[in-house]
């Protein structure tokens, strides 16, 4: 991010005044010859060959070229552009693939384009052609951005290959191990060096993690779950009651749902089974569930903690139950639920046992609102908003309690007042969380109102925008102090260009900047 000027050199007093440069450098985990220290040294080379005066220095280092968000300084360098305040005429670059590894080329010539509008010229200091817009430039610059992006894609197969094999040889890639679980370190022997924690990773490339049964207390209760659910035929909802009852929270420390408990019904890690690819992130596009077909899976992996028999009875179970329903008995059950309940909400629904979930009606139906005018229901804003505001005080408070927790885990520090839940990071800047309700408009479209805490004036607000049924976040936004939070902001689907410079999918950006970023970098001046 902007922040550190080049050292100055003193110059003859007759030298024509240089032309005032600016530097970008990214290095994510690629080969040591892009950490950001030589890529700075070949700019400054290249400056100095070229009469160039450094005047301001971007980097982004340990950041993935294949997207803009979660590049700080790349999107501090547009938006300095954009503002009129960038204080260079030139942008020197080590090379195509450091301005970004888009998956789409146009992307990477878009914000080349963005800077070159503002009359600011990017030059790629270690490419064999001269950025000069010429037709050869712009034909070897077509084929560099291609090739970066290919590049990206080959080392995503390469890396998805080599965590194939692991999984196939019984070792676990990523993710917590759950309850009655835990992650065990082996080094390159196979022995056994230490339990990781919750948040901890291993430190040496040749060094595995196995699962192994966590503490007798936890292996009983997840044997006792399978039982309540085989022999006494209890459902998902009231296993989850019954264990809140008790007193017993989740490896989260958090109470049971109906989710959490199906979670543990129906994971093959609880046979030993070693499970992968069930969902994929490639390349940092959009999130998608595979099919069976293409798990990568090793089975007995790991010491079971459930019988494969009793595994297996319960997925017959929940197979029959969740079989592919007609239009008209989705309906019917939806008319039962309404019967039920005398009201019906996307909550309601996904709480209730042997329903299709709120996203399959809307699916199905075009939107909730017209699946409940199919039963005669119109929807009460009365109980609507009771049963939503008491969810949305939960997750609030959840996410919360997540934010102090990652920032702390990171090596920072945060203070919460009690009373307004606003948090305040390394004793340098104060930020709050507000949950933004997502409303369906008659038509079906998706609307968001955030209300911000004005009486509190934080340095950053961060924005939950709520999915349609408002039980789980889609998106984040980290918005600064600035006229517009004197009133409520208003959000579509698809907002403008500032907006989406703000908008992550996860919070790992605010985690990162609250653990190193000062304050004047992130209150307005």
């Amino acid at each position: 991010m902007e922040g550190r000027e080049p050292p100055s050199t003193k110059e003859p007093a007759n030298s024509p005044p240089k032309r005032r440069a600016a530097e970008y450098v990214r290095m994510s985990t690629d080969h040591q010859k892009y950490s950001t220290e030589n890529q700075s040294d070949a700019i400054r080379k290249y400056a100095e060959d070229r009469g160039f005066e450094l005047v301001r220095s971007y980097a982004d280092a340990g950041k993935s070229g294949l997207r803009i968000e979660g590049r700080e300084a790349l999107q501090q360098l547009i938006q300095d552009v954009q503002d009129g305040t960038a204080d260079f005429e030139v942008i020197l670059v080590y090379d195509v693939s450091r301005w970004g590894r888009f998956q789409d080329a146009d992307e990477s010539a878009y914000y080349e384009y963005i800077c070159r509008r503002a009359n600011k010229q990017v030059e790629y200091c270690a490419e064999q052609f001269e950025n000069d817009g010429g037709p050869v430039a712009t034909i070897v610059k077509s084929v560099k951005r291609a090739m970066a992006g290919e590049y990206s894609r080959e080392l995503s197969n390469k890396v998805f290959i080599g965590q194939c094999r692991l999984i196939e040889r019984g070792f676990r890639q990523g993710g917590a191990a759950g309850f009655g679980l835990r992650r065990v370190l082996l080094d390159e022997r196979g022995e056994v060096k230490a339990e990781l924690k919750r948040g901890e990773h291993k430190s040496l490339q040749t060094d595995r993690v196995i699962l192994v049964p966590g503490p007798e207390t936890e292996v009983r209760t997840v044997r006792w779950i399978y039982s309540r659910f085989l022999k006494h035929g209890r459902s998902e909802s009231e296993i989850a009651a019954e264990l809140n009852e008790r007193g017993i929270l989740t490896d989260l420390g958090r109470m049971w749902t109906r989710a959490t408990v199906q979670q543990i019904l129906t994971n093959e890690k609880y046979i030993g089974n070693n499970v992968y690819n069930r969902r994929s992130f490639k390349l940092k596009q959009k999130r998608v569930a595979n099919g069976p077909e293409m798990w990568i899976r090793s089975e007995g992996a790991f010491d079971a903690i459930v019988e494969p028999k009793q595994f297996q009875k319960v997925q017959a179970i929940i197979a029959a139950r969740n079989r592919r329903f007609s239009d008209d008995e989705m309906l019917e059950r939806l008319t039962r639920l309404f019967q039920r309940h005398g009201y019906i909400s996307g909550l309601v629904i996904d709480e209730a046992d042997g329903m299709p979930s709120s996203g399959a009606y809307a699916h199905r139906f075009g939107s909730l609102i017209r699946a409940y005018s199919l039963v005669g229901f119109t929807p009460d804003r009365d109980y609507h908003y009771i049963e939503v505001n008491r969810m949305l005080r939960l997750f609030h408070g959840d996410e919360v309690e997540r934010v102090i927790w990652e920032i702390t885990r990171l090596g920072g520090t945060v203070s919460r007042n009690p009373a307004t839940d606003l948090l305040t990071i390394n004793g340098e800047f104060t930020a709050s969380v507000v949950v933004a309700r997502c409303r369906e408009t008659s038509t079906g479209g998706l609307r968001w109102k955030i209300r911000f805490d004005t009486g509190l004036a934080p340095d950053i607000t961060i924005a939950i925008r709520m999915e349609r049924t408002n039980t789980a976040a889609l998106d984040y936004y980290l918005l600064p102090q600035f006229e517009m939070r004197i009133k409520p902001l208003g959000l579509a689907e698809e907002n403008g260009l500032m907006l989406d410079a703000f908008r992550f999918e996860t919070l790992d950006f605010f985690f990162d900047m609250a653990r190193r970023v000062p304050v004047s970098e992130v209150t307005p001046s």
